[in-house]
């Protein structure tokens, strides 16, 4: 997902997943665990069947339900993004949001909410937390929140927008977070800016409680909490999309986020006046030994993709795109499906099991991406794999989490930096 600022568009699947927090020694960094939706430790195991949703022309929802045993914490497959577990206020409250590399703000639905998206778990209540601090209109947290203003009683109102049209309004405050650990320990975090929200709509389902932004902007919380764990610095590694439901992920803070050892390549950053997303420059993708070129017309621009953990596909130029299918046929064994109504204009394929097709290589600026059909090839229902890519003329192109996932990826705001190497994310 996206703010106003950083527009992309957010994309629905399967599956989701839920993040619990490993931590390690405090000013040393932590882990956080991405647990998979279909998951029995997920707190909406026994709830309701997944529901894939459709924006634009990617996938549609299959005439035959298909949703997987055990369902993890989000019930509905909201936007294939990943959950992550913290804990707000004093006493403590549980909030699952989403992990959202390309916003900024940390929010939660909170009482009173008259304008909310119906919520299965109880929504934090901040009269009854001793911790909540409503931040003041004229403050520089304020100020720095792109849609804020001054309410009647002087405290920072917002209202804050994301690419699918997903809006959440409320006040901004300081609370205390709470991280928990495999080890039944706790971090506890105080002053955390983050976004109450007395009114949030948009394609929200009932378990999805807020949004974490971990974008690179000053009110994320990896900007937020960079100073107590040695950087402003984290890295994820996300389970695939046909891994084991058994299986998870993790997200690591601070100085315990590094991406090191054998196969790691890295990229630089690119900041623009204005954005705070990890844009990065990609040249081109191979498909086996064949090259396919950004663009053929013009010159190569910097930071031409975003690297975003809140979108499930990568979104690239219909030209590149294009070139890509038609490459990808070329390569594959397989003859392609003709005329599917589930699956729209989609490359797709019918298989039992995940294709073996060429493998492909995203070339960033100094990194070559080797990425397996696992990462490039999904299933919208049974017997059948899609091209996990699509092809977009807006000019805002998404390198998505299907195609991040079984790497380990490292974003160092401070060295402006993002790195990556090849990882058996299930067993890290």
């Amino acid at each position: 997902m996206a703010n106003t600022l950083c527009f992309h568009l957010c994309f629905f699947v399967l599956y989701t997943f839920l993040c619990q927090t490993l931590t390690g020694a405090y000013n040393s960094g932590f882990s956080v665990q991405l647990i998979r939706h279909s998951s029995p430790n997920s707190p909406s195991y026994k709830s309701d069947e997944l529901h894939m949703h459709r924006l634009g022309s990617f996938y549609q929802v299959p005439k035959k339900s298909y949703a997987p045993n055990g369902p993890f914490t989000r019930v509905t497959s909201n936007n294939g993004d990943y959950l992550m577990k913290l804990t707000l206020g004093t006493p403590p409250v549980d909030v699952y949001g989403l992990v959202d590399t390309g916003s900024d703000l940390v929010w939660a639905q909170c009482t009173p909410c008259q304008g909310c998206y119906k919520q299965k778990s109880p929504m934090f209540e901040p009269l009854r937390s001793k911790t909540y601090t409503p931040v003041p209109c004229n403050s520089e947290e304020c100020n720095s929140l792109f849609g804020h203003s001054c309410s009647p009683q002087k405290l920072c109102a917002y209202s804050y927008a994301y690419a699918d049209s997903s809006v959440t309004k409320g006040v901004l405050a300081r609370e205390t977070i709470t991280f928990s650990s495999n080890d039944e320990e706790s971090v506890v975090v105080g002053d955390i800016i983050f976004g109450c929200g007395h009114s949030n709509s948009g394609i929200f389902n009932e378990n999805d409680m807020g949004i974490i932004g971990l974008g690179g902007g000053p009110l994320s919380l990896v900007s937020q909490i960079g100073s107590l764990y040695g950087s402003r610095r984290f890295s994820q590694c996300l389970v695939p999309f046909h891994a084991d439901p058994q299986t998870s992920g993790t997200i690591s803070f601070g100085d315990g986020s590094d991406v090191s050892g054998e196969g790691v390549v890295i990229t630089p950053l690119v900041y623009e006046e204005g954005q705070s997303s990890y844009l990065v420059t990609l040249e081109g993708i191979s498909v086996g030994d064949i090259f396919v070129p950004f663009n053929s017309s013009e010159m190569l621009a910097k930071g031409n993709i975003m690297i975003d953990s809140g979108t499930p596909a990568t979104y690239l130029p219909q030209e590149l795109y294009d070139r890509l299918v038609e490459e990808l046929k070329v390569q594959s064994s397989l003859l392609p499906i003709d005329y599917d109504p589930d699956l729209d204009t989609q490359l797709c394929y019918r298989s039992d099991t995940n294709l073996e097709g060429p493998p492909l290589i995203a070339h960033f600026e100094g990194a070559d991406v080797p990425l397996m059909p696992i990462q490039t090839f999904i299933a919208p229902k049974d017997g059948v794999f899609c091209f996990a890519m699509a092809g977009t003329t807006d000019g805002e192109y998404i390198f998505g989490n299907f195609a991040q996932s079984n790497i380990l990826i490292g974003f160092d705001l401070d060295k402006k930096l993002v790195s990556f190497k090849p990882t058996d994310c299930a067993n890290q």
